[in-house]
């Protein structure tokens, strides 16, 4: 029988047998595993990359600069920012096969920083979907394309940094559900899409911040199809008016079970227009607005929603919080006047 000192050398010679032994080799699904992201992006470019287009502005016969959009209806229909046709009547844009198209500017709303466009001639050319950014989670992937700094067709990626931020835009008018990214965006890069790995565009780029690194904004798709469907039945995205300024906050629980609430958040008023008709209806301060006309308000992105042109001129009841309690006023939203813009020269 062998001794416990030989036992134990026994044991130690099988695990050091059995540890020198070489490691197995990957197999060809563990190969696949780890170009799965690389899988993705290039299936969502060869999707959605011949939709991206190059918009060209030009002025008395000179650029006046450049930019890109997306095709998102085979009859010619593309999205672009507001501050890339610069208030031109008409662009031109060009495909991922260079073929030239001359197209007009439908509407711009630089309250979002949008334009719809609509090529001049007879086409059927490759469109893009717009996907339901209510959606989105962070950390989910997410594709740029676009022509930065005038190199066409370029692809960039990464994730959804954040969710629900807001972007003054050019009329001084905050843009609310933006979608900020890390993908690299530059100048040109805005007006193009950004992108799901199922394919369907979840933001038009739209800003970065100079001097900041991996931080990027997109106007998120659902205000997107908004602005595009209030421009090609208009003209133009009318909206209602009752002069607030508001932020999303959350109601707590125990107001929320007493009242029974079913939302967990509302739009708290932080300022007020005192000509508006929000302080005409005896709206103020600190108010937390949960429903506009029967319908749940549980964001300042949903109640800027809800502010459209089916409101203008109507009586509406407004409910809200106010001091725990919950209160109804009635209101009578005005069309919002917009501020007309400086063209390029």
């Amino acid at each position: 029988m062998p001794q416990p000192n030989s036992q134990l050398r026994l044991i130690a010679g099988v695990a050091e047998t059995e540890a020198s032994s070489p490691a197995e080799p990957a197999s060809p699904n563990d190969a696949q595993a780890l170009d799965a992201y690389s899988t993705v992006v290039t299936e969502v470019v060869d999707e959605v990359g011949p939709s991206v287009v190059r918009i060209d502005v030009k002025r008395n016969g000179r650029s006046a600069g450049s930019g890109s959009g997306v095709i998102i209806s085979p009859d010619g229909l593309a999205l672009t920012n507001s501050h890339v046709v610069q208030g031109a009547r008409s662009v031109l844009l060009t495909t991922l096969e260079g073929r030239e198209l001359q197209a007009r500017v439908l509407g711009d709303d630089p309250d979002t920083d949008l334009a719809l466009l609509r090529v001049d001639e007879d086409v059927a050319l490759p469109a893009a979907r717009l996907g339901d950014s209510s959606r989105l989670r962070r950390g989910q992937i997410a594709i740029a394309i676009g022509n930065p700094l005038g190199f066409d067709a370029t692809v960039t990626a990464g994730v959804v940094s954040a969710l629900g931020r807001t972007l003054q835009s050019r009329s001084g008018r905050m843009i609310e559900d933006v979608v900020q990214t890390d993908a690299a965006l530059n100048p040109g890069n805005s007006g193009g899409p950004l992108v799901s790995s199922s394919g369907e565009v979840i933001g038009i780029n739209t800003a970065i911040i100079m001097g900041a690194q991996g931080i990027c904004f997109a106007v998120a798709s659902n205000t997107a199809h908004f602005v595009a469907g209030e421009i090609a039945r208009h003209g133009r995205v009318r909206r209602a008016f009752i002069g607030v300024a508001a932020a999303t906050v959350p109601i707590p629980r125990r107001i929320a079970l007493r009242l029974d609430l079913e939302q967990a958040s509302g739009a708290r008023l932080i300022d007020i227009d005192q000509s508006g008709p929000a302080a005409e209806a005896g709206l103020l301060t600190g108010d937390l607005v949960v429903a506009i006309d029967g319908k749940p308000i549980t964001s300042i992105g949903e109640l800027m929603r809800r502010l459209d042109a089916d409101l203008i001129a109507r009586t509406v009841s407004v409910d809200f919080l106010r001091r725990s309690e919950k209160l109804r006023l009635w209101i009578a939203p005005r069309e919002r006047a917009v501020q007309p813009l400086q063209r390029a020269s």
